[in-house]
């Protein structure tokens, strides 16, 4: 296991913060990339679309949770 890890992301023009495990930073990264989109542009979508009950950090864990799932779905049905 990992500490998480303090980064630095840009929505909309405004710096902000988010502290990440190594492993779902990456995973997000990567996701990023698989779209080729920036990931500066992806963090502002899914900051758009939580509630002020979830924490950044947090809807980036689940936005990566559900990619997983949704990968595992389709592997499944072939």
């Amino acid at each position: 296991m990992t500490r998480p890890v303090k980064r630095s992301l840009t929505l909309n023009g405004h710096r902000t913060s988010v502290t990440l495990e190594d492993p779902f930073w990456r995973a997000f990264r990567a996701i990023a990339v698989a779209e080729n989109r920036p990931l500066n542009a992806l963090a502002a979508e899914i900051d758009a679309g939580r509630t002020l009950e979830t924490g950044l950090a947090t809807a980036i864990r689940l936005f990566v949770l559900q990619r997983l799932q949704e990968d595992l779905a389709k592997a499944r049905r072939g």
